[in-house]
């Protein structure tokens, strides 16, 4: 039985060695017994399976590696998450954008969602520059996400009534419509967000970004990993493109080619060519 899983050291070398290759997350001593609580929620009601036959099934079968990726993640999120970093937004970087892309007569800003989580992140950053950007500009947002399941919430858009703090009343009322249980995402600010999977120790493919947003996913990745992230992140954007990352994360000691940036109202990161 699953409450009967308990992972050997041999165990706990073989799954953390499996997730950090596929996803580069580093599970460390100190958080083994996360794993194993992970491990424990994903096979209940599952007869007759050990941790050996489940590793096995997970090499061979992508379809049930992702949903146990999926099952190991962290997906801690809120609608306006570190507001002084939408702030800054708001005030610095659209604004710098703004003058740089207007000669070109590119009116549209490319952001990236990236780690997303249920979409809490994506929808704020709609929100906010559907409410600030002039016509005749206008913006993408690519959501994406390592969790398959995350995806699929904010692809639906409904937030139960506790999610939904943080949100300025004229906001709530533009944007969302009240429905039992919770609220749902409006339609119009849908269809501004393309949700997608993606796992970042690959290429998203993506190029000429003017905004990615990283937040609060690096931290689970170890030194090499996060530069690696890093170092694809500003191959997708384009020049003088901003990077946010989580407010206790940093690129301090690591080397990159991006420039900190202190503004006003928060620290973020930008690529300078």
């Amino acid at each position: 039985m699953a409450d009967e899983i308990v992972l050997t050291d041999a165990d706990f070398e073989q799954y953390r060695n499996l997730i950090y290759n596929e996803s580069g997350i580093n599970f460390t001593k100190t958080n083994r017994s996360i794993l194993e609580g992970r491990l424990k929620e994903r096979l209940r009601g599952k007869t007759g399976i050990t941790l050996g036959s489940y590793f096995t099934t997970i090499s061979k079968d992508k379809e049930e590696l992702k949903g146990f990726l999926d099952s190991v993640t962290t997906n801690l999120t809120r609608f306006f998450r570190n507001q002084a970093q939408f702030d800054a937004l708001e005030h610095h970087v659209i604004p710098e954008l703004m003058k740089i892309k207007k000669p070109t007569g590119n009116t549209t800003i490319k952001i990236w969602s990236a780690g997303c989580s249920t979409g809490e992140e994506p929808y704020t950053i709609a929100m906010l520059l559907t409410e600030i950007l002039p016509p005749p500009w206008k913006f993408e947002i690519v959501a994406s996400d390592i969790s398959l399941k995350c995806l699929m919430t904010g692809k639906e858009g409904f937030y139960a009534d506790g999610r939904m703090d943080g949100i300025p009343d004229n906001y709530l009322k533009k944007y969302f419509d009240k429905v039992t249980g919770g609220y749902k995402v409006k339609p119009e600010l849908m269809a501004k967000i393309r949700f997608d999977y993606h796992n970042l120790k690959n290429d998203s493919g993506q190029r000429n970004l003017d905004i990615v947003f990283c937040r609060n996913v690096i931290i689970y990745f170890d030194e090499q990993t996060q530069l690696g992230v890093v170092n694809r992140f500003w191959d997708s954007m384009a020049s003088k493109a901003f990077l946010f990352i989580g407010h206790s994360e940093s690129l301090f000691g690591m080397n990159t080619k991006f420039e900190f940036v202190k503004t006003e109202w928060a620290t973020l990161y930008r690529k300078f060519i």
